[in-house]
């Protein structure tokens, strides 16, 4: 088996693209959610809260050319990934290293669905017969596969394309794929990791549910991961992909290592599209720690999935609490909302990040712990210090999809 390790990271937020600026947005204790008015335009729409990036441009180095199979999901995937191959060294002033093109290099990445836009633009035909904005790229746009295809082809990559379309987990996916595809000698090289766009008709979806948010007149007040008085998730919008590459691969090119992924855990609920399985969930865990090889006690802190919704926080405190006991424990969909595709990848990052710093960020808005979540030890106040070598991030999705990650901190 061949050893994995993370060599560069590209990461969009709501707060920025450096770790930097994310870790003072979460010691702040702030989150990114907006009052998004969309009472005369969506009536119906009762959630009207978004964490969207409000300030985002595609690089301006990019061609017309480049731009035209790419919505907005893809504009946040390539840019992360430009952005992660720059810190791997292997992306120097628009120069792509010859290694990404020779068949060493593929990609794992996906998101909930392509770019909306363009499958109004599919619907709007369909209802009426005409579509001005319709075009010859418009399915490449809002195709589920249309990150990972837009990373291969504007990078010129030759290796194996997964795609992750699974909600969620596209993101946890993408990495956890990539990871076994370098492990069991299929490929030295991927990009892996995942990204959402920002939309009201994925804010209708979780409305409909009643799992959406609608604390409208305090934005800052909500999500609420884990607390009783939660009342739905908020979504959010980014993008965020890894390196991942083969340690003696790393290391003959001298790259800087960031962490190492030691293991990987997948399955499937197997009962219900929307409702989370406690037994499934930590069946996973179990199998990302056999994966690694490593006992639970062990892992030095779990980042949640988090959502704010009551199944989905009772059933994964649970789980964690039959595998780990009272484990420290928070999340950051209360800082940025649900990124959906991005934030198995993103939530990857952050973990890395605090593991490498020594200091993870605390659920904000957390104050009165629901009493049939699990046991764990929720971080709360100004955050926790903690040295620990493993940190575990899960992420569960519709569709009974379930991931758990393992990562380990490098020393070199």
């Amino acid at each position: 088996m061949k050893r994995v390790v993370v060599t560069g990271i590209g990461g969009i937020t709501a707060f920025g693209r450096e770790w930097s600026e994310i870790k003072a947005a979460f010691q702040r204790k702030q989150n990114a959610v907006k009052f998004m008015d969309w009472a005369d335009q969506f009536p119906d729409l009762e959630a009207q809260l978004g964490a969207p990036i409000s300030d985002y441009q595609v690089p301006k180095h990019w061609t017309r050319k480049q731009l035209r199979s790419m919505g907005r999901v893809s504009h946040l995937c390539v840019d992360a990934a430009e952005q992660a191959l720059q810190s791997a060294n292997l992306y120097h002033d628009g120069q792509i290293d010859p290694i990404l093109k020779d068949g060493r290099m593929g990609v794992a990445c996906g998101s909930s669905t392509g770019s909306t836009k363009d499958t109004r633009d599919v619907g709007e035909l369909l209802m009426t017969g005409s579509s001005d904005n319709f075009s010859a790229n418009t399915y490449v746009r809002m195709m589920p596969h249309t990150t990972a295809a837009n990373i291969g082809i504007f990078f010129g990559l030759t290796g194996r394309v997964i795609p992750t379309s699974s909600a969620c987990s596209s993101g946890s996916q993408g990495i956890g794929y990539a990871y076994e595809s370098i492990k069991y000698g299929l490929i030295p090289m991927m990009l892996a990791g995942g990204g959402e766009e920002f939309c009201p008709s994925e804010v209708y979806v979780f409305d409909s549910l009643y799992a959406a948010s609608r604390k409208n007149t305090h934005p800052e007040n909500t999500p609420l991961p884990y607390d009783k008085k939660r009342d739905g998730l908020v979504i959010g919008e980014g993008g965020c992909i890894f390196v991942l590459e083969e340690l003696e691969h790393a290391l003959a090119r001298g790259a800087n290592i960031i962490a190492e992924i030691v293991g990987y855990g997948a399955n499937s609920d197997g009962s219900h599209v929307t409702r989370p399985q406690k037994e499934t969930m930590q069946r996973c865990m179990e199998m990302a720690l056999k994966d690694a090889n490593i006992t639970p006690q062990q892992i030095g802190y779990v980042n949640g999935h988090g959502t704010a919704t009551e199944q989905g926080d009772i059933a994964e405190t649970l789980a964690a609490e039959a595998v780990f006991g009272h484990i420290p424990l928070s999340s950051q969909k209360s800082y940025l909302g649900h990124t959906l595709g991005a934030c198995g990848a993103l939530e990857s990052w952050f973990s890395i990040e605090m593991m490498r710093d020594g200091w993870f960020a605390p659920t904000i808005n957390l104050e009165d712990i629901d009493e049939r979540c699990g046991k764990v030890d929720y971080i709360q106040g100004d955050g926790r210090e903690i040295q620990t070598d493993y940190v575990m991030n899960n992420n569960f999705a519709f569709g009974g999809v379930n991931t758990s990650l393992i990562f380990k901190r490098w020393v070199g």
